[in-house]
């Protein structure tokens, strides 16, 4: 070994150590340990700072906003109404969300899916008031075995298909991968579903919002439009929905007047009003289930078609607002926000909430533009609360954000851009119909996680260049010399699994495929299976957060430490060889 070689290996031991130990965060352990490339000449000073634009990093960045996006137009709260249940045990939960990871996976990229279904496991996890952790990691190792079903699925399987072209004439067809995938991938979703998420350490994520202080009791309101589900019903009718999400129907309001005595009994019509009591997220989800309407947009010329967001603030004794209520303050007309909620210390009242007397110490839930919001506040001279600021879900852009985000992936997949290039479209597209706006594009994006890939990219590159990856590739293999054809093959996979768990999928194929070709010609046995198991265990990064794009985005939700990731994935690692080797010599002959 040269100098270059044992200094880039004590580097990147170093740094693995650091991580697994955990104590240091691993962002500063990343960049430091680039810098420290960077002065012993492992990394050139013009590729130092590669990593941070490169596709893997601009990626990880793009998703994290897609993913809040979907939020936004209610396309998780859509799929969450067929998928998440209350009664479901967390085993079941785990074993559904991973068939429709996989399942999602197998279609479009496996990124792609941890997209979309990242942030309905959080929503999930919070209805059962539990971990997100719990759930994260195997839904992302559900995505990502899912992704060796097709081509398509994952690029490793694409690195294999035209390295197939070069090496042996013609490349693999879009299924070629599906029978030895699709037995790895069942084996691997029963195994973390019925037993592998017990042994994963329950964290705290960012997503964690169990132990949060609860707002307090809002008393809103809410019209019911022309295609809402509550007509024809009576307010006792949404006694199970106002159970499912917290808030309570008080009464009912009709030509400005609320309803007395029989209200309960009182058919609803278009143009009412239900009085709903709850938190704002609760008030809101439970208008988004009935179709009904927040910013009583019939009544008052309405807010439509821009990023809306729910904000508290609480009323001042010299503030504005104090001796006058909002129709007095013609809040909507002069402001362009409207006044949807009133929090009086845990008491009712029969007043309509914009007609309202407000007094010093009601917290007002304000309804508007984010920042029309804030002058609004600013005029109105109450005080809002920090943290207390909700986003409103566009229900009726849901199918306008799939369809952007499908025309992207379609794209990618077309081969007409890559998939960096159809992500960042996806998301400019997004901004421009204001299903996420600029506030929302910079707090989506974990940074942390992009400090970390960009660091570390360039010292994977410096690994493969100071032929560190080659070296221990062929000592390995070196050791086979004799073994029979299946031995030969579990060991380049066991060797293409260890560097998978350090470098990306596609690194990974580049090297090992021709490693696997080289070795099958030399003991006469068939490129296909040698190549059909790099492609599988090239997917497999089920080690390290850095081994898959998917377990690096799911690092901050679920809190994760650096050496969890080992304690589901090393028996996954286990159970994926011992089921491919024979899937892969039943389905590919030696």
């Amino acid at each position: 070994m040269n100098y270059q070689q044992i200094f880039i290996f004590a580097l990147l031991g170093a740094v693995f150590g650091f991580l697994v130990w955990g104590k240091i965060r691993y962002d500063l352990v990343a960049f430091t340990a680039l810098i420290v490339g960077v002065i012993g000449g492992a990394v050139e000073p013009g590729d130092a700072f590669a990593g941070f634009g490169h596709e893997t990093t601009l990626i990880v960045a793009f998703v994290l906003i897609v993913s809040r996006a979907m939020i936004n137009a209610g396309v998780v709260e859509m799929i969450a109404r067929y998928v998440i249940s209350a009664s479901r045990s967390l085993s079941a939960h785990i074993g559904v969300m991973a068939v429709i990871g996989a399942a999602l996976s197998a279609i479009i990229n496996n990124v792609a899916a941890i997209a979309i279904l990242m942030s309905l496991d959080i929503e999930a996890a919070k209805k059962a008031q539990r971990s997100p952790s719990l759930s994260l990691m195997p839904l992302s190792y559900a995505t990502i075995l899912g992704g060796m079903v097709t081509m398509i699925g994952t690029p490793s399987n694409i690195v294999i298909a035209q390295f197939r072209e070069r090496a042996l004439g013609e490349p693999y067809s879009m299924f070629s991968f599906t029978p030895v995938g699709l037995v790895v991938a069942v084996a691997g979703i029963a195994f973390v579903a019925l037993a592998g998420w017990r042994v994963i350490p329950q964290r705290e994520g960012q997503a964690t919002a169990t132990l949060e202080p609860e707002s307090d009791l809002f008393v809103a309101e809410a019209q019911v439009p022309e295609n809402s589900e509550a007509i024809g019903k009576t307010t006792g009718d949404f006694a199970e929905l106002g159970d499912e999400h917290d808030v309570t129907v008080l009464g009912l309001v009709r030509g400005g007047k609320r309803l007395a005595g029989f209200a309960r009994r009182e058919t609803i019509r278009k143009g009412d009003f239900l009085v709903l009591e709850g938190e704002p997220a609760a008030v809101e989800a439970f208008a988004g289930a009935a179709k009904l309407d927040l910013s009583g947009q019939d009544e008052h010329g309405g807010l439509t078609g821009k990023s809306m967001s729910l904000v508290e603030a609480i009323v001042p004794e010299t503030g504005r607002a104090v001796g006058r209520s909002a129709m007095d303050l013609r809040l909507l007309a002069n402001r362009g926000v409207t006044l949807i909620g009133v929090s009086r210390r845990g008491k009712r009242f029969r007043e309509r909430v914009r007609k309202l007397t407000l007094q010093p110490g009601d917290v007002l839930l304000l309804l508007g533009p984010e920042r029309r919001l804030s002058q609004a506040t600013e005029w109105l001279g109450v005080l809002p609360l920090a943290d207390r600021q909700h986003t409103v879900i566009q229900r009726r852009k849901a199918l306008l954000a799939i369809g952007i985000f499908v025309a992207g992936v379609g794209a990618s997949v077309a081969g007409l851009v890559t998939l960096s290039i159809a992500l960042a479209c996806v998301v400019a597209a997004y901004a421009m119909v204001s299903i996420v706006n600029a506030r929302e594009i910079y707090e989506s994006v974990d940074w942390p996680v992009i400090v970390l890939l960009g660091s570390l990219i360039p010292l994977g590159v410096a690994f493969d260049e100071a032929g560190g990856t080659e070296l221990i590739t062929a000592a390995i293999v070196g050791q086979t010399d004799g073994l029979p054809a299946w031995m030969i093959l579990a060991v380049v996979m066991m060797v293409t699994m260890v560097l998978s768990d350090f470098l990306n999928s596609i690194a990974t194929s580049l090297i090992a495929a021709p490693i696997a070709v080289g070795v099958a010609q030399g003991v006469g046995a068939s490129p296909d299976a040698f190549l059909m198991g790099v492609a599988v265990a090239a997917t497999c990064g089920f080690l390290t957060p850095i081994g898959h794009k998917n377990n690096t985005i799911i690092m901050g939700p679920g809190g994760y430490r650096f050496g969890d990731y080992w304690r589901l994935g090393a028996p996954l690692e286990i159970l994926t060889i011992a089921v491919a080797v024979p899937a892969t010599l039943f389905f590919w002959p030696v």
